[in-house]
């Protein structure tokens, strides 16, 4: 069975709170808005997972939590490397996920989500707007497979695409 792999940025982080670590910013307004937002267009795609996996950071786990909700979904994996991460540790976390799960979401941040999309496959994205979504699917059996380009892109999608279904 195909890998596949779905990159989550968090949705929009409020900076109204300066005295705020940025592991512990959350959400904003329109953070909350679009990430439920952007759940629901999976929804509507079909898209089905197996495995939830979000960066510890405070408006990731919040993002992760709406699309957790949406689906019905009661178990989201913490993995504190993917904070911060750039495309090597990214590829760390993929390689070492479980091979019964065939579809994996996973809840990031930039500029690592964005360059990891572009090295995995042949997205091409110049940057993944907060909320935004990269889907890629793999031609293995394991996670271990994967690495760079050997993606193929999915879609691509984000809260102010007009292409949207």
């Amino acid at each position: 069975m195909a890998k596949q792999l779905l990159l989550v940025r968090h949705g929009k982080s409020d900076w109204g709170n300066l005295d705020l670590k940025d592991f512990d910013r959350p959400l904003n307004k329109r953070g909350k808005e679009n990430s439920p937002e952007m759940a629901e267009r999976l929804l509507s795609r079909g898209i089905k997972f197996d495995l939830m996996v979000s960066s510890p950071a405070k408006r990731a786990k919040s993002t992760a939590k709406f699309f957790a909700e949406a689906y019905q979904f009661d178990a989201i994996q913490y993995e504190e490397s993917i904070y911060e991460a750039n495309t090597g540790a990214l590829l760390k976390v993929v390689n070492n996920l479980d091979d019964s799960a065939d579809t994996v979401i996973m809840f990031g941040h930039n500029p690592g989500f964005t360059d990891f999309a572009n090295e995995l496959s042949n997205a091409d994205i110049y940057n993944i707007p907060t909320a935004g979504v990269v889907s890629m699917q793999f031609p293995f059996e394991s996670w271990k497979m994967v690495s760079k380009g050997t993606g193929t892109l999915v879609f691509f999608d984000y809260p102010k695409n007009s292409d949207e279904i």
